[in-house]
């Protein structure tokens, strides 16, 4: 295949995989609201409505290192199209069992443990892939369309949700989840996950166990890639200071509607969604490190402001503007932290790796967050909300002064230093 035709079709990746990601996420969300509703509806129980978010979020965690083994040792294509088969499969199950039995909680849950596995498989892998479905100078624009298509997902999925909520039965809700998985399905078949893959064909197969030790070894080796992933699992369990905190101070504390909280969330997806365009359309970041360590202090920073409504005297309409605001720009900042990374890691791992590092740093995030849940969860039960927020600040600033210290940003990016001094040099 020549430059020109691995170009054109490095384009058609660029737009269908984003297609497939937002067509599949979109009906993930109307699923993951039409099941929140009814379990809520049908129970009237915070228990219950946990268990099926742990039932989200566990098997993932658990299941990421062993999905980043496949994705590294086995066919990516395959790999993806049979987890997405499983999510179809899983739903037509569950509706198959609802009109012969009848909806319930139970099979709810099932239904949900089978798809967070199909999605573990199918979003390591797809995430190991992004650097061999197009060419090097535009990843930081298929990075950005992936973000996009989940913004687009987060924000449309309850939208679509809340609208067929009152009017259809759980039965459309499966459907649509089927139809939209089956889209993808077709259009990930024709993608060609090998287009810019730099790995032989001889490689070598490890067992299980032996591949995930190899991958363990690679990232201790990797000092740059250790860093990224200890920051990613201290950023995942302070963020938690917002994620309980901020539905804790807007609703308990100031007491904003829940209608008028929507909107303060959706300012978030609005803020990733604006944050992805913009990276989308500008030349990838030349210090990814850097960025991302200025993003990470101005977000830090942006956290600690936001206990200005708690102490100063807002009107309730000033609250309601302050946070939508505030989620708006903590979401670019958010991404101004992932997207240069990201983008980053992609160049820097190693292709037979690549799948086992995206793997154990998803269940390093993944596992921080419901620690961190029950850490501030208890926090904000014991101390006051101005307190937490302000040292949760403070605590983010110190990590990222020192874990992205002028040394490390050295030793990841040594061209930019070397030229920087070249020129103070001449200048001098």
């Amino acid at each position: 295949m020549t430059e020109a035709e691995k170009y054109k079709k490095a384009t058609y990746h660029l737009w269908t995989f984003t297609a497939s990601k937002m067509i599949s996420m979109l009906g993930a969300h109307v699923l993951a609201f039409g099941f929140s509703l009814y379990i809520l509806a049908m129970t009237g129980s915070a228990t219950s409505f946990a268990t099926n978010m742990i039932c989200s979020i566990l098997p993932r965690a658990l299941l990421a290192p062993v999905a980043g083994y496949v994705a590294d040792h086995y066919s990516k294509k395959r790999t993806i199209l049979i987890a997405q088969a499983g999510t179809i499969l899983t739903v037509g199950g569950l509706l198959l069992y609802t009109e012969t039995v009848g909806m319930s909680v139970y099979a709810i849950y099932v239904t949900t443990i089978f798809n967070t596995i199909c999605s573990a498989f199918s979003g390591v892998t797809f995430s190991s892939s992004i650097a061999t479905l197009v060419n090097p100078e535009r990843l930081q624009k298929a990075m950005s369309f992936n973000q996009l298509s989940t913004s687009v997902a987060m924000i449309g999925g309850p939208v679509i949700g809340g609208m067929l909520y009152g009017f259809f039965p759980m039965e459309v809700f499966l459907i649509i989840n089927m139809v939209a998985y089956a889209i993808a399905f077709c259009l990930e078949s024709t993608m060609n996950f090998k287009l810019y893959s730099t790995r032989g064909e001889d490689v070598k197969k490890e067992k299980i166990w032996a591949g995930l030790a190899s991958g363990f070894h690679y990232i201790k080796q990797q000092k740059v890639i250790k860093t990224v992933m200890w920051i990613s699992l201290w950023i995942n369990l302070f963020f938690s200071a917002i994620v309980v905190g901020g539905t804790y101070i807007i609703i308990e504390i100031l007491k904003v509607k829940s209608t008028h909280f929507g909107f303060i969330e959706a300012s978030g997806a609005v803020g990733m969604l604006v944050a992805s365009l913009y990276f989308a359309t500008r030349a990838e970041v030349k210090v990814p490190l850097r960025f991302s360590k200025i993003s990470l202090i101005l977000l830090a920073s942006s956290l600690g402001l936001a206990v200005i409504p708690l102490v100063a005297n807002f009107s309730y309409l000033g609250i309601v503007t302050f946070y939508i605001v505030f989620y708006f720009i903590f979401a670019i900042f958010e991404m101004g932290i992932n997207m240069p990374i990201g983008v980053y890691m992609q160049k820097l791992i190693t292709e037979e790796y690549r799948g086992r590092v995206f793997g154990l740093m998803e269940t390093m995030a993944m596992s921080m967050m419901p620690i961190g849940m029950m850490i501030f969860g208890v926090l904000y039960d014991t101390l006051p909300a101005t307190v937490i927020l302000l040292v949760t600040s403070a605590i983010i600033v110190t990590i990222a002064l020192v874990m992205l210290r002028t040394s490390v940003l050295k030793e990841a990016h040594p061209e930019f230093y070397e030229q920087k001094i070249v020129t103070e040099s001449v200048a001098n």
